[in-house]
């Protein structure tokens, strides 16, 4: 349960106020050499604080909370329940850069189903925090078998890491491909359809 529980610095860390993250910003505009004072930059600190509101939002939400309605009338369907190409935006915990990409996310039920939509925002949730790729990826998986402890569940994350088109390496469109196989999803014939229904256009 550790890996889907809203995630939070050390309780006994007290959380900066608005305007101290603000005076955070207005350093490191002063770092990087621009002058905060002139009249593109004097705003700037409020709106990074604003956006990084939205961008990091995650770490408000618990998907379970998300995730606590079930459905049972299933009529007896038991094959793929498949949300693929879902868009993400998430930064990289390294660098704190954006990480763009696409998330594929299946389970095959047991007598329940999620609504379509609740994938989606658990998606959104794990994707809206500092994450390494292969830790989303995870996370995504086990929220969903711990709430709705289906057959099996299959995750697949195809993203670009701006932190190797922007520096470093500098790729651009290189693509990282991550996956979480549970349950049934971990035999390979499972794991085939899941990944010809994907790929299918």
């Amino acid at each position: 349960m550790d890996a889907i529980a809203p995630a939070t610095a050390n309780p006994a860390d007290e959380r900066p106020s608005r305007e101290e993250a603000e005076a955070a910003v207005l350093t490191l505009l002063k770092w990087i050499g621009d002058d905060p004072a002139r009249e593109g930059l004097r705003e700037t600190p409020s709106r990074v604080v604003k956006a990084y509101e939205e961008m990091f939002g995650g770490y408000e939400n618990d998907p379970a909370d998300i995730l606590g309605r079930t459905f049972e009338e299933v009529a007896g369907y038991d094959d793929i329940v498949l949300v693929r190409d879902i868009d993400f935006h998430s930064h990289c915990e390294h660098h704190m850069v954006p990480i763009i990409g696409k998330a594929h996310v299946a389970y095959l039920p047991h007598d329940r189903v999620l609504g379509l939509s609740k994938i989606v925002r658990v998606v959104d949730i794990f994707a809206r925090r500092l994450q390494t790729q292969e830790t989303m990826t995870a996370q995504i998986a086990t929220a969903i078998d711990d709430a709705l402890a289906p057959r099996g569940v299959a995750v697949m994350l195809e993203a670009e890491h701006m932190c190797m088109a922007m520096r470093g390496v500098r790729k651009n469109g290189s693509t990282t491909i991550t996956t979480r196989f549970t349950g049934s999803f971990e035999d390979q014939a499972w794991q085939s359809r899941f990944t010809d229904l994907v790929r299918q256009r």
